[in-house]
């Protein structure tokens, strides 16, 4: 913790996120609790049907995200 007080003061908090990678960490932990969220387990046995459970999920999870994203447009 030490350290990465050290580095993050010169470059300040949004530059050293990005350098170190730890927005994106944590944007993946975010996504990853969503999957959570939709079921802890999968319900199929089939290890095809299983693929299609997760490529499913993987889905609703994109149309989710792009639900929330907003569409900004360029004015004047």
């Amino acid at each position: 913790r030490n350290e990465i007080l050290r580095a993050s003061k010169p470059l300040g908090r949004a530059l050293w996120r990005n350098w170190s990678g730890s927005h994106r960490r944590s944007r993946v932990e975010t996504k990853t609790n969503c999957v959570k969220l939709l079921g802890q387990r999968l319900m199929s046995r089939d290890f095809d049907r299983q693929v299609a459970e997760v490529q499913i999920r993987a889905a609703v999870l994109n149309r989710f995200t792009a639900l929330g994203i907003p569409l900004t447009v360029a004015m004047g």
